[in-house]
């Protein structure tokens, strides 16, 4: 048997592994992300930050290869701000959306990035726009993506409602999580929501610690 060469197992792309998902509620929108960053078997970080703001009212949740989405990110921030600086006023979420979808879609065959974009705008409110690979643009009340989505879509159908309130939205978002969390070996860490409304972002981290044990999982010790 030939000799296991451990640089294998953390010598491959940075891949964020993922579970993210954004729920919009009347007002706004919930966007949430698990924190963990894979290189193959290896487990790169624990408490990545995969909700990386756009704008003021907009955010946008990764997924897929990490040095892809940043990339992705920090180009659409710089667009919205010129594009800001020319309207002399915020962008609209369709605007910041249609723009990350330009960029996916243009190089679909080089990209590996699975896309929600979310926020709140005086036209349309709270609205939840999806890019998975490919470059499609679909708006949605609530989407789901990366790994660990595959595990929680027939739970997230059960549960969704039309008519959540914030709080309702928000443990929605954190339940799906941590079932996700549960599920893929890929996804993992603690979570972290941003709830957008016309108050504001407000920002939300939840420790692996303090998340819920599912069906069969052993509760996680608190750290000493």
């Amino acid at each position: 048997m030939a000799d296991y060469d451990v640089t294998q197992s953390y010598m491959q792309d940075i891949s964020l592994g993922t579970s993210i998902i954004a729920v919009s509620f009347k007002g706004g929108v919930v966007l949430g992300a698990d924190s963990r960053t894979s290189s193959g078997s290896y487990v790169a970080n624990r408490v990545q930050d995969k909700i990386t703001p756009l704008a003021d009212t907009v955010y946008l949740c990764r997924s897929g290869s990490a040095s892809d989405t940043q990339a992705i990110a920090s180009y659409v921030q710089y667009w919205i701000a010129e594009h800001q600086a020319e309207k002399n006023g915020p962008v609209d979420v369709s605007t910041a959306a249609n723009l990350a979808m330009q960029l996916s879609y243009n190089n679909k065959n080089m990209l590996q990035a699975g896309l929600i974009i979310a926020g709140w705008d005086k036209q349309g409110g709270g609205s939840v726009y999806a890019i998975p690979l490919g470059g499609t643009l679909l708006k949605v009340p609530y989407t789901i993506g990366g790994s660990g989505s595959a595990y929680i879509t027939g739970w997230c159908d059960k549960y969704w409602r039309d008519d959540f309130t914030e709080e309702e939205a928000r443990a929605f978002v954190v339940k799906a999580l941590t079932h996700a969390i549960a599920r893929d070996a890929s996804s993992g860490g603690c979570v972290r929501t941003v709830t957008i409304t016309q108050a504001g972002v407000k920002r939300d981290f939840i420790p692996g610690t303090k998340l819920a044990a599912t069906f069969g999982e052993l509760p996680t010790p608190a750290s000493s």
